[in-house]
């Protein structure tokens, strides 16, 4: 399994605090299964993130895990706000996109999606790139559902937090998001071990298996969409969305 969606790395947001809790958050990833996780720090004006380093800084946290025999490999990546994208260049965009297969990572801006969000789902799609929304799910309104299905019929996947279908305060609403097609990736979102999400997915995918039009397709959503999203490969959705 591939992370999509993880601020491993230290430092440089509000993630890791440092190399040792980088450390630990990959062999959280190990004990689950994931061989590879994004390092997707924030992209935004509160996280003053030089993009241009950051190949740098994976390739140190991979330098460390080697030597601490973590069988985990960190590929390159951003958590990119909305508000964010119309100010980068082409080749920040493509050091941003997980596992520079150019797909990025869009956070939504805070509050109910909005058609703001479609505009710039759209505008990635004219330079090129194919767009992930981040986490969703935190963006309530009456009407989340049909906007993320708009934004599926634009072109983008949903990513979904892995964590939140075992929270006895969201397991339903996050059932009920699958139930409607409207996952198509898992991600922990982890920041550290010292608290919060872990880094792990497979107890999620456990309870998508309870969906029984789904079931046959979570190989698709463990396995065959993040590889295809990190190599560049064609990647077709096998199921829409059901509104």
């Amino acid at each position: 399994m591939i992370d999509l969606h993880c601020h491993i790395l230290d430092a440089i947001d509000d993630g890791a605090r440092d190399a040792d809790d980088s450390v630990a958050m990959a062999r959280q990833a190990e004990a689950d299964g994931i061989e590879a996780v994004c390092a997707t720090p924030h992209i935004r004006h509160d996280h003053d993130v030089r993009i241009e380093e950051l190949a740098g800084r994976v390739a140190g946290l991979n330098a460390k895990l080697e030597q601490e025999l973590v069988a985990v490999r960190i590929l390159q990546g951003g958590e990119v706000a909305e508000t964010a994208v119309e100010g980068l260049s082409e080749e920040e965009l493509m050091l941003l996109s997980l596992g520079g297969g150019g797909w990025i990572l869009l956070e939504p801006a805070p509050g109910p999606l909005d058609d703001s969000l479609l505009r710039r789902v759209a505008y990635l799609a004219d330079r090129g790139h194919r767009t992930i929304i981040a986490h969703p799910e935190r963006h309530l309104s009456a009407d989340m559902f049909e906007r993320m299905a708009a934004l599926v019929e634009e072109g983008a996947l949903i990513q979904a937090t892995a964590d939140f279908f075992l929270r006895e305060n969201m397991a339903a609403g996050m059932l009920a998001m699958a139930e409607k097609g409207l996952v198509h990736v898992l991600s922990s979102d982890a920041h550290t071990v010292l608290g919060g999400r872990p880094l792990r997915i497979s107890p999620a995918l456990e309870r998508l298996r309870e969906i029984e039009w789904l079931a046959p397709h979570l190989g698709w959503i463990a396995e065959t969409a993040p590889n295809a999203i990190v190599s560049g490969d064609p990647l077709e959705v096998p199921f829409e969305p059901r509104i």
